[in-house]
């Protein structure tokens, strides 16, 4: 039960800032909501000061941010530590570098532990730079900001690493921060993501997990629709957290709203915009597959095998397993060349031991339709053999599980 409540605190406040159906034909205009559109409260007086609207140092960063989302994180973080150096008492800098850090564990499905303690210590320094501001000057909404965003980071990863106490400390202390944040909405669509996140997931949560409802009556009152309005204004106009807002409505469109019509329109200008993103690229590739564009989602599936062998920044073993998959099925489904498809799939099952990932649907359904290959090749002693890895890795009720039962029981004596 805490573990739920803290993956739920996590979705819609720990991702906080910067940070898989039917057509909706309002939700994929992004260009269309205005920010009068969103219900945003209104300015909260002046922005003197504030680096997070000095169009100066956006202009400065643009290169160095979309660096970071590119995967060049060295060009990148060379930029937000000469930011350091000219704010060393502002809380962006530090926040940036933090980011930057968390965009290096993104890609491993949050697995690796390499980038933890900096992670933190970026995060942390965060957090004691902007209550700093916020002691000075309690109606300073950037350091609001600063505070929800840096503890909220904080606790989706202490939640991921299964620091319980850690992680609902920084959680409530993001909730805290995001409610006194909201005064700066008006001012920016930065301050306005973390509300968006909020009201979309707090009824998402409400509507899909009833044993927490007891828990979300202690929330205030969210508005899924508003949340994807809002999240779709950010998205567009936001400096720092526009990419972020891009990466939760795709996922939201392809995870909970079955929309992936308009899931696969983000993530390609996503993909366009940043080539070298491991993780955007596999959710396109996703995408694609999913709707049918296989000669597509083949290019970039060997796209990203070959950024893989090339040691290339982000593209491990993870998205090895998601193209070396949707690469076997093509081959088996699409040219019938069994022979590929069967080396694509073994390549999935590797990658997917890399990542310790023998519990995903990919390792199964490996296993599965190396099994039927052998069965349609009448290989039945290996077609037994996978179909016995399947009755291992699935329980009585999944599909596969009673199709590899189906074959023992008619081929008891191979």
């Amino acid at each position: 039960m805490k573990k739920i409540v803290l993956a739920f605190l996590g979705i819609m406040l720990t991702n906080f800032a910067f940070g898989q159906g039917s057509k909706a034909q309002s939700d994929t205009a992004i260009r269309e909501v205005t920010i009068q559109s969103v219900e945003v409260i209104p300015a909260a007086g002046n922005i003197k000061g504030m680096l997070l609207m000095d169009k100066d140092i956006q202009y400065e960063l643009e290169g160095a941010v979309d660096n970071m989302y590119n995967f060049k994180y060295e060009l990148a973080e060379k930029q937000f530590k000469s930011l350091r150096r000219r704010y060393p008492n502002h809380p962006l800098p530090y926040f940036l570098m933090g980011l930057s850090q968390w965009w290096k564990i993104v890609p491993t499905n949050i697995q690796t532990l390499e980038y933890d303690d900096v992670f933190f210590a970026y995060m942390d320094s965060t957090i004691m730079k902007a209550e700093k501001l916020y002691d000075a000057n309690e109606k300073d909404y950037e350091a609001a900001f600063f505070l929800s965003a840096a503890n909220g980071f904080a606790g989706r990863l202490h939640s991921e690493r299964s620091n319980w106490r850690k992680a609902t400390i920084a959680s409530k202390r993001s909730l805290e921060y995001l409610e006194k944040a909201k005064a700066g909405n008006g001012l920016s669509p930065e301050f306005l993501f973390g509300e968006a996140l909020f009201n979309y997931y707090s009824i998402w949560i409400h509507e899909n997990y009833k044993m927490l409802r007891p828990v979300l009556a202690f929330f205030p009152s969210g508005d899924k629709r508003l949340g994807i309005k809002q999240l779709r204004y950010v998205a567009n106009n936001g400096f720092y957290t526009g990419t972020e807002a891009k990466f939760f409505l795709m996922k939201i469109y392809a995870n909970e709203e079955g929309n992936m019509e308009a899931a696969l329109d983000l993530v390609k200008g996503l993909v366009e915009k940043y080539p070298n993103n491991a993780y955007f690229q596999r959710f396109y590739a996703r995408a694609l597959f999913v709707q049918g564009h296989f000669t597509m989602a083949e290019r970039v599936c060997l796209d990203i095998l070959s950024k893989l062998d090339r040691r290339m920044p982000g593209y491990e073993a993870v998205s090895g397993r998601y193209a070396s998959y949707i690469l076997a099925y093509i081959n088996q489904n699409k040219y019938r060349d069994f022979q590929k498809a069967k080396a694509y799939y073994q390549n999935s099952i590797t990658f997917a031991e890399m990542s310790n990932e023998r519990d995903s649907g990919y390792f199964v359904n490996s296993y599965l339709n190396l099994a039927r290959i052998a069965k349609q090749e009448r290989e039945l002693k290996t077609a037994k053999r996978y179909y016995g890895i399947v009755l291992e890795a699935t329980d009585k009720k999944h599909a596969a599980n009673k199709e590899a039962k189906d074959f023992m029981k008619s081929h008891k004596k191979i």
